[in-house]
């Protein structure tokens, strides 16, 4: 069994990060008891105490390429040696412009220019200030509100969760933003009784085109999309939805922003799933996560030339896109990415992604029988097991998060790391998962389900829906 290279000390660890707030935190009721994590090897990860843990959600939906890939390592030392920083205003450095250049050349269409940020959320603010600039070039300063979902994931920032549709995650922080809109979330399995998946379909899109009719066509700057909503629960949407959904933004003149943050870089099997997999070419790309495999902070937004063009030479009205950041570009970061995009052309994680994707839904299927199981969804190397348990004499969402953590700690000892969201379980495994990986990952899932089941038995919970 590999373990850490050097002890590490758990109860000093733990007694340090006490004084570190997470993300997503409970100040009532800390989390004290988070699995240390000390080592990391392809798609394994090793605890503090040597344990041989199935990173099955990939990090954070991040670590694409595996863990120790000694090609990025490398790659960031080299840079960092040679020049660790420089600023973004001032001076263009060789690994932000070469990466530039291979995003341009691997993104559809005319999407062929780079804005540099640090994470999703940064890169999300971006290309939503990116279209108010756009419209006060052209002088249309009331085309800003934008429309988004409900289960949609866009980010921490202001104006990224000011977009995000999880409703969950608003109680207690303030997004409010008067030019944001919503529509249904395109969730086959939560479709109204008796309605078929392409009427579904139809009438999302008609919802789509009622939203912009009641704004206005002349107000609405755009229209932003994850091709599949990740952190909603893996949620894809009917065949056929977002070309429909980008003909009518054409039709009125809307900006297309299809957020990749997680479906990019080799997630569904493609640098970008936009075009290969849904049939859209947007206006704007935003990447993150994936495009470094999570070794080191970058994003991106990638804006098309048409768009770049309008508000260029005789259009330009003297100026200036006046967002950035300081690490906008790190030349570490940049170079991180393009070892990166290395990796997976020498390694074809691509490839294997096409080839164990399908595998994997299959596979993940096979646990349709639980009772507890309510809906199996996913694509390529995307996949959510939601559970649904009665909601008699107990508090819904205390039980539904109390069932994903209880599976979630089965199979962690069991040797399975599995991202609960509330009763979700969400599996996006690194790129270089095998056959043989994904078997032990759906098994040690099928244990650490049932072994909740027969825990909610115990304790009278004994209806599933």
């Amino acid at each position: 069994m590999t373990t850490s290279p050097s002890p590490i000390d758990l109860p000093a660890i733990r007694r340090m990060d006490a004084h570190v707030v997470h993300p997503w935190e409970s100040f009532d009721k800390p989390n004290a008891s988070r699995t240390v994590l000390g080592v990391g090897d392809g798609a394994y990860v090793f605890d503090a105490k040597g344990n041989r843990l199935l990173d099955g959600p990939g990090g954070m939906w991040c670590v694409n390429a595996g863990h120790g890939q000694q090609t990025i390592v490398d790659a960031i030392h080299q840079q960092a040696a040679q020049l660790s920083y420089t600023s973004p205003w001032s001076h263009p450095t060789e690994s932000a412009a070469r990466l530039a250049d291979r995003l341009a050349a691997v993104a559809p269409g005319d999407l062929d220019h780079v804005f540099y940020a640090t994470g999703g959320s940064t890169a999300v603010d971006s290309a939503l200030r990116f279209m108010m600039f756009y419209n006060n070039v052209l002088d249309r300063p009331e085309k800003k509100h934008i429309i988004s979902r409900h289960d949609a994931y866009h980010g921490s920032t202001y104006l990224a969760a000011a977009v995000s549709g999880k409703s969950r995650d608003k109680s207690w922080l303030d997004t409010r933003l008067d030019t944001v809109h919503f529509i249904s979330s395109p969730n086959p399995y939560r479709r109204p009784e008796g309605m078929s998946v392409d009427a579904f379909k139809q009438f999302l899109i008609k919802e789509l085109e009622d939203k912009i009719q009641e704004v206005g066509p002349d107000k609405v700057g755009a229209f932003i999309a994850e091709p599949i909503l990740a952190s909603g629960g893996v949620i894809v949407p009917p065949p056929g939805y977002h070309a429909a959904c980008l003909e009518i933004c054409r039709r009125h003149d809307i900006i297309y922003i299809s957020d990749e943050v997680v479906t990019g870089f080799g997630r569904l099997g493609h640098w970008y799933a936009s075009e290969p997999v849904f049939d859209i070419t947007p206006d704007i790309i935003i990447s993150a996560k994936g495009l470094t495999s999570g070794y080191i902070p970058l994003s991106c937004v990638i804006i098309s030339d048409r768009l770049i063009q309008a508000v260029s030479g005789d259009s330009d009205r003297g100026s200036v896109f006046s967002n950035g950041f300081t690490y906008s570009g790190h030349p570490v970061a940049c170079a991180a990415g393009i070892a990166n995009m290395e990796v997976f052309e020498s390694q074809e994680l691509l490839e294997n992604a096409r080839e164990v994707g399908p595998y994997m839904q299959t596979q993940l299927r096979t646990l349709s029988d639980l009772p507890i199981v309510g809906d199996i969804r996913g694509m390529g190397l995307m996949g959510c097991v939601e559970c649904v348990v009665s909601q008699e004499s107990r508090e819904p969402l205390e039980l539904d998060y109390e069932v994903g953590s209880r599976i979630d700690q089965h199979c962690q000892a069991l040797g399975l790391l599995v991202r609960p969201l509330i009763n979700m379980c969400v599996m996006s495994p690194p790129l270089c998962i095998t056959r043989e990986q994904v078997d032990e990952m759906v098994s040690i899932l099928r244990e650490g389900i049932v072994r909740t089941m027969e825990d909610l038995h115990k304790e009278g919970v004994t209806t599933f829906d």
